[in-house]
């Protein structure tokens, strides 16, 4: 079985080598699927979705941001903290960025929140290099991601009971070469598992 770093790694030279036409395709995708997932899961309705600003070699997410917006859906965005923390900003088209302390990446500015605002949450657009159909997923190696998740879990509410904010329904964004047979990815202890992948062609069910 190849190491969490070896896929990461030759995942990310492959998305470096796209052409520009089928990141374009790519994105219309993403958006389309990713839309069909979120307005099924909201019911209808306006829901909330945590997700993220694709950068570089990553699958392109601005048209999915756009398109929930347009929607009437609200979408978070994560800021890296200190600690591996990460804070979420509620954005729009019209939300300024700032150069994140912490990672090569821009950052929406605006008031920041931290992970009980998950318990509004409706679900959450995760980014990945991989991921198999056991539910394994492979990050970008930060480890925000992972310990986000691993909090999410923890999540109680107003109440002080479980709070179903650790159950969301979650979907990795990758391409469709990404989603790797069962038992591919090296999961650890530590490792949360996601119950679908978001990918140009659909939604692929994991687990």
């Amino acid at each position: 079985m190849a190491s969490k770093d070896e896929i990461r790694s030759s995942h990310r030279a492959r998305r470096a080598a796209l052409p520009g036409a089928a990141i374009d395709a790519a994105a219309a995708g993403i958006a389309r699927h990713g839309l069909g997932w979120a307005s099924g899961l909201a019911g209808g309705g306006r829901g909330t979705f945590a997700a993220y600003l694709g950068v570089d070699a990553e699958p392109p997410t601005l048209p999915l941001l756009s398109a929930l917006d347009a929607a009437g859906h609200r979408v978070l965005l994560p800021v890296c903290e200190p600690g591996l923390e990460l804070s979420w900003v509620y954005w729009t088209p019209e939300s300024g960025y700032a150069r994140s302390r912490f990672a090569p990446i821009q950052e929406p500015v605006g008031e920041r929140h931290g992970t009980a605002v998950m318990l509004d949450a409706t679900a959450i657009f995760l980014p990945a290099t991989a991921v198999d159909f056991s539910g394994n997923r492979i990050g970008q190696g930060g480890g925000y991601y992972d310990k986000f998740l691993a909090a999410l879990a923890g999540l109680s509410g107003p109440s002080g009971g479980a709070s179903d904010a650790g159950a969301l329904p979650t979907a990795a964004v990758v391409y469709d070469t990404e989603v790797l047979p069962a038992g591919s990815i090296p999961a650890e202890a530590f490792d949360r598992k996601v119950d679908a992948a978001l990918t140009p062609d659909g939604i692929v069910r994991l687990r």
